[in-house]
C-alpha cells in the first residue's frame, strides 16, 4: 500500500501543483480586478522599481489577501493544498511618552482550511496583533484537525527505527500575552495551551511502543510564561537583528490535564548583513521535557528536510545556519544546513548520530513595504529529499 500511494503521488504530483497554482493566479486575478474597480490608484508594479509588488495591494485592499498555498511537508504526505485568507493592517510608528519612537507590527488575522496527500486536513483561525496603548503582544490561535502523521519508535535496541503512521483527531486552542517593558524590544507574559485528542490506531502485529494507553483519548492543558527580545528589522524576512526567547509550560491535573509535566524552550535566531547583498542568519534552539509528557508532545527535530516526529526525545538541540545572497534586482538565492539531535538521557546525547539537512532555494521580495519575501527551499536531510514553499522566512516566529 505504501509504494501504491508513492506512486499515485509521483504521477499526479505536477498535475496537482498546476491546478493549485492555477487557481491561485485566477483568484489572485479576481481580487486585483476587484480591487482596483474599488480603489483605482491601485498598482501592482511598485512606485520605485516597476517590479511586481502586493504591496499597495494588501494595504488599500483593507489588508485583505486569499493565499492558495502548496503544503510540502513529508510527515503530511508530502503534497496538499491549503487556502489562507489573511488580513494584514499596516500600523504607524508611535512616539511614546518618554520621546522614543516605537515601531508597530503589523496585526495579522487569518484563517486556513488544508488537505493534503494522505487525507489529513484542518480548519482553522488565527490572530497575531498589538494593543498598541497597553504595549501588549498577543497571538491566538484555534482549529481542528484530522491528521495522518508518522511517528517512530527511535530507541529499540539493535533495530532500525520503526515507523507506525497513526491518526489524530484533536481540538487545540493557543494564547500568548506579552507586555512590552520601557524598551519595546523586550516583553514577557502569560501563555495557555489546551489540547483534545483521540488517536485511532491501525491494525499492528505489535502496538507501538511508546503509546500509552491514556494518550489514545487525553486532554491537555498547560499554563507558561515566556520572556522575549526582539531586535529584527522585521517580522517577516529581517536582513539584521536578533530575536532571543525562553518559555515554558506546565502542565498538571490542577489545570484539567490528564498529564503531570513541564517543558523548557529556549531559542535564538540572528540576521547579519555580511555584505551589502549577502545575509548571514544563524539558529540555536533547545528543548526539555520534565515529567511525563504524551508521546506526541516530546521535544522534536525541526529542520528542513525531516519530516516533523521524525526524531524525537526528551531534549532536542537544533542548530541550523543560512545566507542570503540578493542576486538580482528582487531576486535572491538561498543556502543552509543545520545540524540536530534529540534523546531522552544527557549522558547519551550522541549515542546516535547526529541529524543533518542541506538545501538551496530562492525568494522573491514580494511586498516591499512589508519587507516580505516568498520563495522554494529545497532540502535534503539524511534519507530523503523534501521541498517547501516559505512565506516570509522559514524561521518565521
Amino acid at each position: 500500500m505504501k509504494n501504491k500511494h508513492s506512486d499515485f503521488l509521483k504521477q499526479n504530483r505536477k498535475y496537482f501543483l498546476k491546478i493549485v497554482f492555477g487557481f491561485a493566479f485566477c483568484l489572485f486575478s479576481f481580487q486585483a480586478v476587484n480591487a482596483q474597480k474599488q480603489h483605482p490608484h491601485i498598482s501592482v508594479k511598485d512606485s520605485l522599481d516597476g517590479a511586481f509588488d502586493l504591496s499597495d495591494y494588501i494595504i488599500y485592499a483593507h489588508g485583505f489577501i486569499v493565499v492558495p498555498t502548496v503544503i510540502t511537508e513529508p510527515a503530511l504526505g508530502g503534497i496538499g493544498g491549503a487556502i489562507v485568507p489573511v488580513f494584514l493592517k499596516k500600523h504607524a510608528p508611535v512616539v511614546d511618552e518618554n520621546g522614543k519612537k516605537r515601531f508597530i507590527n503589523p496585526d495579522i488575522t487569518g484563517g486556513i482550511g488544508m488537505y493534503t496527500g494522505n487525507k489529513s486536513w484542518m480548519a482553522g483561525a488565527f490572530r497575531s496583533g498589538t494593543l498598541i496603548k497597553s504595549k501588549i503582544l498577543y497571538r491566538v490561535m484555534a482549529g481542528y484537525g484530522d491528521m495522518n502523521i508518522s511517528f517512530y519508535a527511535n530507541n529499540l535496541p539493535n533495530q532500525n527505527d520503526q515507523e507506525f503512521k497513526l491518526n489524530f483527531r484533536s481540538t487545540i486552542l493557543y494564547t500568548q500575552w506579552l507586555k512590552q517593558f520601557n524598551n519595546p524590544k523586550w516583553s514577557a507574559g502569560p501563555q495557555y495551551l489546551f489540547l483534545n485528542s483521540k488517536i485511532n490506531l491501525p491494525d499492528f502485529n505489535l502496538p507501538p511502543p511508546f503509546v500509552d494507553p491514556k494518550d489514545i483519548k487525553s486532554t491537555i492543558s498547560q499554563l507558561g510564561g515566556a520572556i522575549q527580545f526582539d531586535g529584527r528589522d522585521n517580522i517577516f524576512t529581517p536582513d539584521k537583528g536578533i530575536r532571543l526567547q525562553s518559555d515554558f509550560f506546565w502542565s498538571d491535573k490542577i489545570l484539567g490535564s490528564d498529564y503531570n509535566a513541564w517543558r523548557l524552550n529556549l531559542s535564538a535566531i540572528g540576521y547579519y548583513p555580511l555584505t551589502k547583498k549577502l545575509i548571514g542568519g544563524l539558529r540555536v534552539e533547545g528543548e526539555q521535557a520534565f515529567g511525563s509528557p504524551p508521546f506526541y508532545l516530546l521535544p522534536g527535530i525541526n529542520l528542513r528536510g525531516i519530516p516533523a516526529a521524525r526524531y524525537q526525545g526528551k531534549t532536542s538541540i537544533v542548530t541550523e545556519a543560512e545566507l542570503r545572497w540578493d542576486l538580482y534586482r528582487r531576486w535572491s538565492l538561498m543556502g543552509y544546513g543545520g545540524l540536530a539531535s534529540a534523546f531522552n538521557d544527557w549522558d547519551q546525547a550522541f549515542a546516535k548520530p547526529v541529524v543533518y539537512s542541506y538545501g538551496t532555494g530562492f525568494r522573491y521580495l514580494l511586498a516591499r513595504k512589508f519587507k516580505l519575501r516568498m520563495g522554494v527551499d529545497v532540502a535534503r536531510g539524511p534519507e530523503d529529499w523534501a521541498y517547501y514553499i516559505v512565506f516570509g522566512s522559514n524561521w518565521l516566529r
